[in-house]
C-alpha cells in the first residue's frame, strides 16, 4: 500500500473556497452529512434534494460564500452526469431487454434445469450474478424473486437456503461490478482504470459471494425456517411470449461488455505502449461507452429481435427503461455536486492529514467511511459517492491497481449492515414475508459478511499487487 503525504498533493491541489482550519472542516462536513441523513430519514425526502440541501449546508458551515458552494455544486454535477450519465443509461436498456424478452428467464430456466438437490444455492448465485451484471438491483429482486419463491415451493427446499444466494448475487454485483451506478461513480471521482477494477472486482466478488451465498444460506435457513408466501409469487415477465431469445445468445450479450472492457484492461497491462495498433483499437472497443453501445445494439437483435419484438416494441422499449432512471441520474449528480463541494472547501486537504497524522490505511479509512454513511442514510449509492468524494485526494500518486482497490473498498464499505432505513430492506422483508427481525438475521446479516469479507480481500490483494 503507498503511503501518500500532504506534498504529494500540494502540486495539483485546488485552491479552497474558504480558510477554514480542520477543526470547522470537520464540523462542516459532519454537519452536512446530518442534514442529509436527517432530511432522508426524519422528513423522507428525495436523496437529489437531500444531496443538494446538504451542499449548501456543508459550505455554509464551512464558511464559504453562497455562490463559490453553488458553483462547486453546479460543477461536480455537471462533470458526474457527464462521465457516468450515458453508461447507467445504457446500463437501463440493456437490462429492460434483457428482462421484456425473455432472456432473464431463458437464464434462469437453462440453469435451474440442471440444477437439484445440493447444488440449487449454487445454481442461484450463478443465475443472480449473471442477470445482476446489467441490472440495478431492485429490478434483479423484482425479476428473480418469483423464481425463488417458486424453487423453494416445488422442490421443498428452505426459502433462506434458495433466497440468500440469490441476494448475495445481487448485491455483490451492485456494489463492487460496473456498469453499475455507485462502482461508476466511484471509478469516475478517483480516476480509476475501469477495465482493472472490474477485473479485480472480480476477484473480490467471487470469494464474497460464494461465503455470503450458498455457505451461509445453511445458518440463514436454521435461524429462519419460513415457507414461500403463496400470494407474493408474481407473475414472470416472459410468461406472455411466445418465443424467448436462446441461452448462448443472452448470455453472450450480458457478457460482451465485461469481455471487451477486460480484454482492454488485459492488453493495457500486457503491451503498455499507447503506440501499438492491438492497444489503440482495444482502448476504443473496451471503453466503457463503446462496449455498452455494442452490447445494447447487439441486444437489440439477439434479444428483442429474437423474441419477437417488432420495431415498434423494441422503441417503447428502450423508451420505457429511460424513465425509472431519472431519479438514480438525479441522485448520482446531486452525489457528484456533494463530493466536489466537499473537496473545493478542503475537505481532501483535511483527509489527508487525519490519514497521516493516525497512520490509518486508505483503504480501510474509506471503508469505514462508507460504512459510516450507508449505516447513517440506508443508501448504497448514497455512501459510495459521498464516500469517494471524501478518500478522493488519497488517490493522488497511487498506482493503477490501488486506486481500483480504493474504489472496491468504498464499494465493499457501501454495502455494510443494511437495515430499516434502507428501501432494499423493507422490499426483502415483504416479498419473503419475513418480520423485522427475521430480516435483520438474514438480510442484514449477509449484507455484512459481504462487506466484511469484501475489505478482507481488498487488503490481500493490497498485499500482493
Amino acid at each position: 500500500m503507498t503511503s501518500l503525504s500532504v506534498e504529494m498533493l500540494a502540486a495539483d491541489a485546488v485552491e479552497p473556497i474558504t480558510s477554514a482550519g480542520n477543526a470547522q472542516l470537520g464540523i462542516a462536513v459532519l454537519a452536512g452529512i446530518a442534514v442529509i441523513v436527517l432530511l432522508i430519514t426524519t422528513f423522507k425526502l428525495h436523496a437529489f434534494l437531500a444531496l443538494t440541501i446538504g451542499s449548501l449546508a456543508l459550505g455554509a458551515f464551512a464558511g464559504a460564500p453562497l455562490g463559490a458552494t453553488i458553483d462547486s455544486f453546479t460543477s461536480g454535477l455537471g462533470k458526474t452526469v457527464a462521465g457516468v450519465g450515458v453508461l447507467i443509461a445504457l446500463g437501463a436498456i440493456l437490462g429492460k431487454l434483457l428482462a421484456d424478452s425473455g432472456g432473464a428467464d431463458q437464464i434462469v430456466d437453462t440453469i435451474l434445469a440442471k440444477a437439484s438437490g445440493r447444488s440449487m444455492p449454487w445454481a442461484m448465485v450463478l443465475i443472480a450474478s449473471v442477470i445482476g451484471l446489467p441490472l440495478f438491483f431492485e429490478v434483479g429482486i423484482v425479476l428473480l424473486i418469483p423464481v425463488v419463491l417458486l424453487v423453494a415451493k416445488r422442490g421443498n427446499y428452505s426459502l433462506m437456503r434458495i433466497g440468500i444466494p440469490a441476494l448475495a448475487g445481487l448485491s455483490v454485483m451492485h456494489g463492487l461490478i460496473p456498469p453499475h451506478p455507485g462502482p461508476l461513480v466511484a471509478i469516475d471521482a478517483l480516476g480509476a482504470n475501469l477495465g482493472v477494477t472490474l477485473a479485480l472486482g472480480v476477484l473480490v466478488a467471487i470469494p464474497t459471494v460464494i461465503i455470503a451465498g450458498p455457505l451461509f444460506s445453511r445458518y440463514a435457513a436454521r435461524w429462519v425456517d419460513i415457507p414461500a408466501p403463496d400470494n407474493m409469487i408474481p407473475a414472470r415477465p416472459s410468461e406472455d411470449l411466445e418465443k424467448r431469445p436462446g441461452f448462448g445468445a443472452t448470455v453472450a450479450t450480458v457478457l460482451l461488455p465485461v469481455v471487451l472492457m477486460l480484454v482492454k484492461a488485459l492488453v493495457d497491462i500486457v503491451v503498455d505502449n499507447p503506440d501499438n495498433g492491438l492497444q489503440k483499437v482495444t482502448d476504443v472497443i473496451g471503453s466503457p461507452l463503446i462496449a455498452l453501445l455494442a452490447a445494447v445494439l447487439v441486444g437489440l437483435f439477439t434479444l428483442g429481435r429474437a423474441a419477437g419484438f417488432t420495431k415498434q416494441r423494441l422503441s417503447t422499449t428502450v423508451e420505457k427503461s429511460l424513465a425509472p432512471i431519472a431519479g438514480v441520474l438525479l441522485i448520482v449528480g446531486a452525489g457528484g455536486g456533494f463530493k466536489q463541494t466537499l473537496i473545493d472547501v478542503g475537505v481532501g486537504q483535511m483527509i489527508l492529514d487525519f490519514s497521516k497524522n493516525w497512520s490509518i490505511p486508505a483503504l480501510l479509512l474509506a471503508w469505514l467511511i462508507a460504512v459510516a454513511i450507508r449505516l447513517a442514510t440506508g443508501s448504497a449509492t448514497v455512501a459510495t459517492i459521498s464516500a469517494a468524494g471524501l478518500v478522493a485526494p488519497l488517490a493522488a500518486g497511487m498506482s493503477t491497481s490501488e486506486t481500483a482497490l480504493l474504489v472496491l473498498a468504498i464499494g465493499a464499505g457501501s454495502l455494510f449492515f443494511s437495515h430499516v432505513n434502507d428501501a432494499g430492506f423493507w422490499l426483502v422483508k415483504e416479498y419473503f414475508g419475513m418480520s423485522v427481525g427475521q430480516t435483520i438475521k438474514t438480510w442484514s446479516v449477509m449484507e455484512t459478511i459481504i462487506s466484511v469479507v469484501g475489505i478482507v480481500f481488498v487488503l490481500l490483494l493490497s498485499l500482493v499487487l
